[in-house]
């Protein structure tokens, strides 16, 4: 966009040679109104009596409270009387008065040496604050109207004492909380003399003269989390936030003072200068005049670094004016991009995840898998991980009688879609990556808190070949080692063998906003929603819009970085709260969310300023750090009406340091106050051009996101079970007929009975594929199959070569039947031939309670011994370390000791139906090795015990159990349950404690 000229200053470039006008121009400042000077005296008075007024009041009426002596014993035990209170009460008042002029001292130092931010008074408060105020209104009288809102007219002319030096003078010499400011102005002041000085000598030598009424901004420094953006300088210059574009086309591509360039208009630093449209209106505004390029002499007081740098930045102008030259280099990388990090050399394919996007090119095809959730490493892990613990709570809620008829069971076998996506969450998930980003933001926000520094503002962070990528809003000085600067100041990189030796640490999740976009370059981009100076805006086809707006909250909603967090979805994501109750909501509507988001915005100002923090960063950082400030993000997928835009806009100005973030859809791609636009194409990239970006999408597309929410909702403890649930999924022939050909032992240490041990060091592969398969009789995905045995990746060769040896291994049955073979959607399943002790334990479970035992007393209870005899330990006790990670996305941790219990249990009940308390209370003991935890068991045992009517033996075993239980403390039902069998058990367990 074109500057703005006036109709004298075009007309007059037709006569460069001729004398020009040296008049100065008219500024518009705000001058001191009445009603500022009666706030000053006001102020003055509320000072002089809560200062001089208050003590002198206190001496002269009430005296000095203390007593004139030492007192004595007598005067300690003599009675309290009126006057004891009136006492009490005139030290309070003191202390008070002490505390308030102290914050004032405070507050009039800090104004007469120009520190902008005073020390904080401890325990002040409110003190602190109305001492601020009115030390405020009173100096803001004295602030001459050239330091708080210097005009380029005063500097135009011949006289430097008359002009400028008064101008920087009086920013350096007035007293006030502005004074920072001041200085600021003065030096923007100065500078944009020497520029206007350099234009005019520019146009006297036949080039083009700059209006006389252009107007210029200076960038402000942040305040706390607060930043300037160009939306609310349009809206406070121009009254309409949707001109910042116009401001931006005036300044793009020129070089800043700090040699940086404007490219784009979502990011600006302080320092810079914006040239502004000539209807801007304000008193932060500094005006250009017309001045002739002879008057060198005004501008002789500026240093030569900085005439430099407007020699430069009016130079930059000038090109852009003309058509110009393109920023050279592709930009700096002092400006505010979202810049790709500079990467170190990739690793190996045989290093790199699976999901990665380098390694699926090394790979073999999806085999039918969706890629949407192969890609998508960081979302699998946290769908899988939440997945796992629903699975969990639903077991044992059902094992504890809170859900009937799925007791003992394993969750429904997914088909279909649902299976698809299960394997593919499982082929894609990268759990160490989680982990590893979990643990180094959580050890940086600890380390900055023990060196009592502020947790810097992260726009994005990148993944890159494994190293860890923080972008920051602006440089926040050097890193905590293992950290270090980046490819600039405002980037921190940790590489992930320095990120692999954190630890878990006992702090708030520093940045639980940031969620994965996509891909640019082998990088992956996390952007930090709640750190965004404004709403994200989201264009494009409705159905993409969709897809990422559903990658988005499903990721948020479950991903392993983050402690609390609320996801507000409105225009969509209904179906997608069974992913995580606790953190989704829904709204109808717009009017809905503007109305809650008022109030929360309230809300949250109203807690901060109580609680003394400027933004969410610090109060995580604090000792409130595990209860507040978790972030609220809003996804609004439905376009809102220009009148909701604006309300959305002006609550998001000022969300950035509330923890609040808004992602808005649109589908025209304009939208009033957004910070960041994008745009998702038809073809899946997420197009950012302000911001420098072209990201390969990261989607969850309609099919997938059904496919994915049908796992939560088969999953969920409180639905009802369809159909029958309580036959396991795979059962052996118990009889000596069905002796199988190969039998693994998995429930305790690994053995084979019927192969031959591999040779090699491909042993423990084998080993462990074979383990896989048995855990997943209904079939295992090739690729899952491979991403368990090598999660960082590998080759579609290296895989297949051991899919060979493991059928030759494992062999086939005498009928030539092989006993690894592949089913018709491809999966890799076992031969009947092929059985664990696992299979054993739930088909002797099933037949001793459901089959054959249910009519035969004598065939149950020996069902049930030769099952319990068959635990020897934990699943798989006895592998390696570092193998078989892949049982952390597995259930079976948790199905195999309440299987146990339940054997337990049931041959407990099995012989106390014939009065055998021994063999109840050994049956128990035994399952209670495999399953120490369970509640029922402990249960059992006691009233087995008690039913051998020995009262010491049972004081004991509640001694024990009181000691296991530690500091929770025994379960309610337990309590209830000594209480009725051995009323004085808690005299007997102080006695043996």
């Amino acid at each position: 966009m074109p500057r703005r000229r006036t109709e004298s200053s075009s007309s007059s470039t037709g006569n460069s040679s001729g004398p020009r006008n040296r008049t100065p121009q008219p500024v518009r400042i705000r001058r001191r109104s009445f009603g500022d000077f009666v706030k000053a005296f006001f102020a003055f008075a509320a000072l002089l009596v809560l200062v001089v007024g208050v003590p002198w009041a206190l001496a002269m009426f009430v005296g000095w409270p203390f007593p004139s002596g030492a007192p004595k014993m007598a005067w300690l035990q003599s009675e309290i009387t009126v006057d004891t209170f009136l006492n009490i009460l005139t030290v309070i008042v003191w202390l008070a008065w002490a505390q308030f002029t102290a914050c004032v001292l405070v507050e009039v130092k800090a104004a007469m040496s120009g520190v902008g931010v005073p020390g904080r008074v401890p325990g002040s408060g409110p003190s602190q604050l109305l001492a601020r105020q009115l030390v405020a209104a009173l100096l803001l009288v004295g602030a001459t109207a050239a330091s708080l809102t210097p005009g380029l007219s005063q500097l135009g002319q011949h006289s430097m004492d008359g002009n400028q030096r008064p101008t920087v003078a009086a920013a350096q010499q007035t007293p006030g909380l502005f004074a920072q400011q001041q200085e600021q102005a003065a030096g923007t002041a100065a500078a944009l003399a020497e520029q206007a000085t350099h234009a005019a000598a520019q146009a006297d030598a036949g080039g083009t003269v700059k209006q006389a009424d252009t107007k210029y901004y200076r960038i402000q420094p942040p305040e706390g989390r607060h930043h300037d953006s160009l939306w609310e300088i349009a809206q406070r210059h121009l009254g309409d936030g949707r001109r910042y574009k116009e401001i931006y086309q005036l300044n793009k591509d020129r070089v800043q003072p700090d040699g940086s360039r404007l490219s784009e208009a979502s990011l600006i630093r302080p320092g810079w200068i914006m040239e502004m449209p000539g209807d801007a209106h304000g008193g932060e505004l500094v005006e250009m005049p017309d001045a002739n390029a002879s008057d060198a002499s005004s501008t002789s007081n500026a240093s030569d670094q900085l005439q430099q740098q407007i020699h430069d930045y009016a130079k930059s102008g000038d090109q852009a004016q003309g058509g110009g030259q393109q920023a050279q280099g592709g930009g700096e990388h002092g400006t505010a991009h979202l810049t790709v990090p500079a990467q170190r050399p990739a690793a190996d394919a045989g290093q790199q995840h699976a999901s990665d996007p380098a390694s699926h090119s090394a790979g073999s095809d999806s085999f039918g898998l969706p890629e949407a959730l192969l890609g998508a490493p960081l979302l699998a892990a946290g769908l899988l991980l939440a997945l796992g613990r629903r699975r969990r709570q639903a077991l044992w809620q059902s094992a504890f009688g809170a859900v009937g008829g799925r007791r003992g069971m394993e969750p429904p076998t997914p088909t279909g879609d649902a299976a698809d996506a299960q394997d593919a969450l499982l082929v894609g998930a990268d759990p160490e990556g989680v982990r590893l980003l979990d643990r180094s933001l959580r050890g940086l926000s600890a380390q900055l808190a023990a060196e009592s520094r502020a947790l810097p503002t992260v726009y994005a962070a990148w993944l890159t070949n494994g190293d860890l990528h923080l972008q920051l809003a602006q440089p926040a000085g050097k890193p905590p080692a293992p950290w270090q600067l980046g490819q600039d100041q405002t980037f921190w990189m940790l590489s992930r063998t320095d990120g692999e030796r954190y630890e878990d640490v006992d702090t708030a999740a520093p940045y639980p906003g940031l969620v994965s976009l996509g891909t640019m370059d082998d990088s992956r981009l996390l952007l930090n929603l709640e750190s965004v100076p404004g709403i994200v805006s989201l264009s494009g086809r409705e159905a993409d819009r969709a897809a990422v707006f559903a990658s988005v909250a499903a990721e948020l909603a479950t991903n392993g970085w983050s402690d609390r967090m609320t996801i507000t979805l409105v225009g969509f994501g209904e179906d997608l709260t069974p992913l995580a109750p606790n953190r989704l909501r829904h709204l109808d509507g717009i009017d809905d969310l503007i109305e809650t988001m008022e109030a929360e915005t309230r809300q949250r100002r109203g807690a901060l300023g109580a609680a003394g923090h400027h933004s969410v960063l610090t109060g995580r950082t604090g000792p409130a750090q595990h209860t507040r400030w978790a972030p609220h993000l809003v996804l609004l997928a439905a376009t809102p009406s220009a009148e909701d835009a604006v309300k959305l806009a002006e609550l998001a100005s000022g969300a950035g340091h509330l923890g609040i973030g808004y992602l808005v859809g649109t589908e025209t791609g304009e939208l009033p106050g957004a910070a960041w636009e994008m745009e998702i194409t038809g073809e899946g990239k997420l197009l950012a051009p302000l911001l420098g970006l072209e990201l390969d999408a990261q989607m969850l597309p309609a099919a997938q996101q059904r496919a994915v929410v049908d796992l939560f909702v088969e999953a969920d403890p409180e639905r009802d079970p369809q159909g029958p649930t309580t036959t396991p999924p795979f059962l052996v022939d118990i009889s000596e007929q069905g002796r199988p050909a190969v039998y693994a032992r998995l429930v305790g240490p690994y053995e084979i009975i019927g192969l031959d041990t591999p040779d090699g060091e491909r042993s423990a592969l084998l080993h462990e594929a074979l383990a896989l398969l048995l855990l997943h009789r209904e079939g295992v995905h090739p690729r899952v199959l491979s991403s368990a045995l090598w999660p960082r990746g590998v080759t579609a060769d290296v895989r297949d070569a051991l899919l060979e040896r493991l059928r030759a291994w494992l062999g086939a049955d005498p009928d030539g039947t092989p006993r690894l073979s592949s089913d018709s959607t491809g999966r890799l399943v076992l031969a009947k031939s092929v059985v664990s002790d696992l299979d054993v334990l739930r088909s002797l479970y099933h037949e001793a309670t459901q089959g054959k035992g249910v009519d035969s007393r004598a065939v149950r209870g020996r069902l049930l011994t030769d099952a319990l005899v068959l635990v020897r330990g934990p699943l798989l006790a006895d592998r390696p370390e570092g193998r078989y990670r892949w049982l952390t996305h597995e259930i079976i941790d948790a199905q195999l000791p309440l299987l146990v219990a339940d054997i337990g249990l049931a041959l407990s009940a099995f012989h106390l139906e014939k009065n055998r308390a021994e063999k109840a209370i050994e049956a128990l003991n035994a399952a209670l090795n495999s399953a120490p935890g369970d509640e029922r068991l402990w249960n059992e045992l006691l009233r087995a015990t008690h039913a051998t009517a020995d009262t010491a033996r049972l004081q004991s075993v509640a001694a024990d159990l009181v000691d296991r239980s530690g500091a929770r403390g025994l379960p309610p039902r337990t309590e209830a349950l000594l209480d009725e069998l051995l009323p004085t058990w808690r005299n007997g367990v102080a006695a043996v404690g």
